[in-house]
C-alpha cells in the first residue's frame, strides 16, 4: 500500500465522482493486485482432447486498483477498479475465461466490458460504531451465508449497508441490509440467490436452481470471545421475495440461522483446536404449488499441529433432505460455495444437501520451499442431493441418479517468491453411482502492491 497526494480535481477523476470536489488536497492510499489465473479440466464422456486442450481450458489476466481516502470527521472513502482480460491467451491456449467483468463468456474487442467498479463505499465511525454504505466485501467470519468468496480470480462484492458495533466488551455486533452483489460476473450487480433442488409434477428431481432474492435481505450477527477459549458467532438472516417471477407472481420468504464455535487455547496439547457449526434455512412451506422443507445442517472439525509446520484436520458435516419435498441447499447466497467445514475446491454440490461428508486434510509448511497440502472427502449422498441430476454434454437434464455418492482428492502447493504468491492444485472427483470422474488443474500467480 502506497500513499500519494492528489488534488481534489484529480481525485474526482480517479474516483469518477464529483462528490470529491474541494479546494484542499486529499491523501490517497493506493494498493491492489495483479493476477494470472489458469484452469483446465476433463470429464469422462467429454469428447475433447482432455487436460490442457484449448476447449477444456480457461484463463484470465486481471488487475485490481484499490483507492482509499480519509475524508476527515471520521469519514473514509474506498473504491476498487477491476480489469479482467486474457492478454490474448484465448487465441491459442484457452477457449474461455474464468471470470468476466461483464455478462460475456469471452474477452476481446470491447475494452469497456473489461472494466468494473467492484467497490465503492463511504464509511463513518461514531464512537465504537462504524457504518459502511456501498459496494464492499463481506467476510465469511461475520456473514457465513452472504460472504465474498476467494476461490476465483477476484472476490465477489455486495451492495450493502453495514453497521458494526463493539460497545460490549469482547463482542462484535453486526447488522446489515444487503441489496445484492456482483456475484462472480463482476461487471453487473444482481440479486442474492437461494439454491434449491426443484422437482417436476411427478415428484422427480428436475435440477438445481438458483432463485433470486428480489426484495430485502437482512443480517444480524453477534461474535464474542467472552467464553473462555472460544470464539462464538451467531448469525440470523431474513430473505424476502425469493423467486418472485421465476415460477410464480409472488415469491416466498426464508429465515436462516447459523452458529459457529471455534475452541482453541495455547494450553491445549499439540495445537488442538475444535470447530462446531450448525444452521438451518427455513423457507415458506409453499411456493408455486411445490412443498418446500426446511434444511438443517451441522458439522464438527478437529485440528492438530503436532510438529512445527504440520497441520492436520478431520471434519464431518451432515445436511438433511426430504425426498418428497423441494429442499434448500446450504450454500452462500452467491449460489456457489458452502460455509460447511468440508468444502473443498469443487465439491459444493455434493455436500450442500442431503449429504453426509467426511474430510481428512494435511498441510506442511516447509518455509522457503512453500506449503504442500492434501485433502480428501467422501460424501454419502441421499436422494435429494444436488449431484443426483444427470446432464448431457450440452448441460441439459438427461436423467436422475439415486444416491450418487461422491469423493474428491485435492493436492495443493503454495509458495511466495519475490513478492509473488503462486498456487497450484490438482483435483480428482469421482461420482460413484454413474461411474464417472473428472480431473482439474488450477494454477495462479498474484502480486499484491
Amino acid at each position: 500500500m502506497k500513499k500519494i497526494i492528489l488534488s481534489a480535481a484529480v481525485a474526482a477523476m480517479a474516483f469518477s465522482t464529483s462528490a470529491m470536489a474541494a479546494d484542499k488536497g486529499i491523501d490517497i492510499d493506493v494498493g491492489g493486485q495483479a493476477v494470472v489465473y489458469y484452469q483446465t479440466a476433463e470429464t469422462d464422456g467429454d469428447h475433447s482432447e482432455g487436460l490442457f486442450d484449448q476447449d477444456n481450458s480457461s484463463a484470465n489476466v486481471g488487475i485490481q486498483l484499490d483507492l482509499g481516502a480519509d475524508l476527515g470527521n471520521n469519514f473514509t472513502f474506498g473504491s476498487q477498479l477491476t480489469y479482467l482480460g486474457t492478454a490474448g491467451l484465448e487465441k491459442n491456449l484457452v477457449g474461455g475465461v474464468r471470470q468476466t467483468s461483464d455478462a460475456i463468456t469471452t474477452q476481446g474487442g470491447d475494452t469497456t466490458n473489461e472494466l468494473a467498479l467492484t467497490k465503492i463505499f463511504i464509511a463513518k465511525k461514531i464512537a465504537n460504531t462504524t457504518v459502511k454504505i456501498g459496494r464492499q466485501e463481506l467476510p465469511k467470519s461475520l456473514s457465513p451465508l452472504a460472504y465474498s468468496e476467494g476461490w476465483n480470480v477476484f472476490k465477489n462484492t455486495f451492495d450493502a449497508i453495514l453497521v458494526v458495533n463493539t460497545d460490549i466488551p469482547k463482542t462484535t455486533l453486526v447488522g446489515a441490509y444487503v441489496a445484492g452483489g456482483t456475484g462472480h460476473t463482476l461487471g453487473s450487480a444482481s440479486d442474492l440467490v437461494v439454491s434449491v433442488n426443484t422437482k417436476t409434477s411427478d415428484g422427480m428431481h428436475a435440477g438445481d436452481t438458483n432463485l433470486a432474492v428480489d426484495d430485502t435481505s437482512y443480517l444480524i450477527t453477534a461474535q464474542t470471545t467472552a467464553i473462555p477459549m472460544t470464539t462464538l458467532t451467531a448469525s440470523y438472516y431474513h430473505l424476502s421475495q425469493i423467486g418472485e417471477g421465476d415460477f410464480a407472481d409472488n415469491g416466498i420468504s426464508a429465515d436462516a440461522f447459523w452458529l459457529d464455535a471455534k475452541i482453541a487455547d495455547k494450553s491445549f496439547p499439540m495445537g488442538l483446536n475444535i470447530g462446531l457449526q450448525a444452521g438451518q434455512i427455513d423457507p415458506d412451506s409453499e411456493y408455486a404449488g411445490l412443498d418446500l422443507e426446511e434444511t438443517t445442517a451441522y458439522g464438527v472439525k478437529i485440528g492438530l499441529k503436532p510438529v512445527a509446520g504440520l497441520s492436520l484436520c478431520a471434519a464431518y458435516t451432515d445436511v438433511d433432505g426430504d425426498d418428497d419435498k423441494v429442499n434448500v441447499a446450504v450454500k452462500n447466497t452467491t449460489g456457489v460455495k458452502s460455509p460447511l467445514y468440508t468444502q473443498m475446491i469443487a465439491n459444493q454440490d455434493a455436500i450442500a444437501l442431503d449429504a453426509k461428508t467426511w474430510q481428512l486434510k494435511a498441510s506442511y509448511n516447509t518455509g522457503d520451499f512453500g506449503t504442500f497440502g492434501i485433502a480428501y472427502t467422501d460424501t454419502n449422498a441421499g436422494a435429494s442431493n444436488l449431484n443426483n441430476i444427470l446432464r448431457d454434454t450440452d448441460g441439459n437434464i438427461a436423467g436422475y441418479e439415486d444416491d450418487n455418492d461422491y469423493n474428491e482428492l485435492d493436492v495443493t502447493y503454495k509458495i511466495k517468491v519475490a513478492g509473488v504468491q503462486y498456487f497450484a492444485a490438482y483435483v480428482m472427483g469421482d461420482y460413484e453411482s454413474d461411474d464417472s470422474d473428472f480431473d482439474l488443474i488450477r494454477v495462479w500467480a498474484r502480486y499484491a502492491f
